[in-house]
């Protein structure tokens, strides 16, 4: 009988059930957004000097994550009513801010620096538009949801992020610890760019996996949602990047495709350069998120991420902006205490 009832407990377990009591956060910092900008008027093609490929492989990226990150501030919010954690629910909207920053500036890459050289965007936003926009709306393909199954799809999505998410943070690592970039000579605004937001997947690597978990998210629908949106990721990123090369006369000979094997074996080769992380180390790299006992907590280095943030040109502007502002309006709001103390309810009218 107790052997049963362990099995039973196990089970429960594995389906979100009889969770150990502890905190619905493991976030131990304040998420705050930095209002970055980007000046990419000197950044060239060829942000990694005589990369092509891999250039356009990591600028695919500006064209994949702001659909997508629009898409998670969409949801969370959706998800905020029902957090019953204060810390969690802080967390939650500190994830919100970042990642609509997060979204606007690779908005910005791709309007003012690789549109404004001569690469069409627009096919690209196209399929993450219909993505986002269509398949994974709250109206799948237009169709309205019955009542019951509206919490389970918004469950269903969060898993989804949560899955994202363990892989930008792993991304994020791989972006901050990568100095064959910088011994390549790397533009810096993209460089940074790059690193800032890394460096901000890192922060918050804990957020969607415990909103996830918070809101009954089970083991066994992670298991399965990570077996489909690996997969479906790296074919997005392969077909997006192919996308790019082909507006490239120096590459567009070699047709690139996603259904070719051209650009996976030139992944595979800049892999190996140091220049891209490998495919093989990414698909390992997923291995603990298949685990029961996963902790984004233990994936990423938040005091690496801070290091960063304390040196990026583009966190240090925003911050520099962001003090100055609430250096003003403390300045008005003393000035304005003597009119306060004179008029009665001037206070309450400012």
């Amino acid at each position: 009988m107790n052997a049963i009832v362990n099995v039973v407990n196990v089970v429960n377990a594995l389906r979100g059930r009889n969770r150990e009591p502890g905190p619905a956060s493991k976030t131990d910092i304040e998420l705050k957004q930095r209002a970055v900008k980007f000046d990419w008027k000197e950044t060239p093609i060829d942000w990694l000097p005589n990369e092509p490929f891999t250039s356009y492989f990591i600028n695919e990226i500006n064209l994949i994550l702001p659909e997508g990150e629009f898409w998670f501030c969409r949801l969370y919010n959706k998800a905020l009513p029902m957090i019953t954690d204060e810390k969690l629910r802080e967390d939650v909207r500190g994830f919100i801010k970042q990642e609509a920053m997060h979204a606007r500036g690779h908005n910005t890459a791709t309007d003012e620096y690789l549109a404004q050289r001569g690469i069409n965007p627009e096919r690209n936003r196209a399929v993450m538009k219909y993505l986002f926009n269509v398949m994974l709306d709250d109206k799948p393909f237009g169709k309205t949801l019955p009542k019951w199954a509206e919490k389970q799809w918004l469950l269903a999505r969060l898993g989804l992020i949560a899955t994202i998410e363990h892989l930008t943070c792993v991304l994020g690592m791989y972006a901050l610890e990568n100095k064959h970039w910088d011994e390549l000579g790397a533009d810096p605004v993209l460089l940074d760019l790059i690193r800032w937001h890394g460096a901000e997947e890192v922060e918050h690597r804990s957020v969607a996996f415990d909103l996830y978990q918070h809101l009954g998210g089970s083991y066994f629908s992670r298991y399965y949602m990570t077996l489909l949106v690996f997969p479906m990721i790296f074919g997005i990123w392969v077909d997006g990047a192919a996308n790019l090369m082909s507006q490239d006369q120096r590459l567009a000979k070699h047709k690139p495709a996603f259904y070719k094997p051209w650009v996976w074996v030139n992944w595979f080769k800049e892999s190996r350069r140091g220049l891209l992380p490998s495919p093989l180390w990414l698909a390992y790299r997923t291995l603990p998120y298949f685990s029961p006992w996963y902790d984004p907590s233990h994936e990423g280095s938040t005091e690496l991420a801070a290091e960063y943030l304390a040196n990026s040109p583009a966190a240090k502007a925003a911050t520099t902006v962001a003090a100055a502002a609430q250096a003003g309006k403390t300045a008005a709001l003393q000035a304005a205490q003597p009119c306060a103390q004179a008029v009665p309810g001037a206070a309450t009218m400012a």
